[in-house]
């Protein structure tokens, strides 16, 4: 039988590893320095993403200040963001999951980047916004009435 959203979330748990993130933009010739440093740090959350016109890397923010002269041409989000881990291995073919976590958030004013892993979904809050982030979630998955 397929994974629904509501089994989804009543299986999960909300996991934070209590760090502050900070998300960076290089440019796209950045990519193997942004790989690199993503390997060193090795952390248990980290992310980078590329495309076309940029590489975006998401490294704790103590991080930021001992690779920034490795990091050529960066701009700096003027955000610190903390880490929630829907802590659940999802089903690849799962529609909606996402939706309405975010549509939890939304309904409380957080704002929510959403990285998605092979089978989990993990989200970057802004730090100001985490508990009320966690509140939220924890109603959304019934940890809380």
């Amino acid at each position: 039988m397929a994974q629904t959203v509501d089994d989804a979330l009543k299986a999960a748990q909300l996991y934070t590893d209590d760090l502050e993130y900070q998300m960076i933009k290089l440019p796209a010739r950045g990519v193997v320095a942004a790989a690199s440093i993503l390997a060193e740090i090795n952390e248990p959350f980290g992310a980078m993403i590329v495309d076309k016109d940029e590489v975006t890397l998401v490294i704790p923010s103590d991080a930021v200040t001992d690779f920034a002269r490795r990091m050529y041409g960066h701009a700096q989000s003027p955000a610190v963001y903390r880490l929630i881990t829907l802590d659940v291995e999802l089903d690849p073919t799962l529609t909606g999951f996402m939706a309405r976590v975010s549509s939890a958030l939304a309904a409380q004013g957080v704002t929510v980047m959403p990285f998605a892993a092979f089978t989990r979904d993990h989200l970057l809050v802004p730090a100001e916004q985490f508990e009320t982030a966690w509140a939220a979630l924890q109603k959304l998955i019934g940890r809380v009435s």
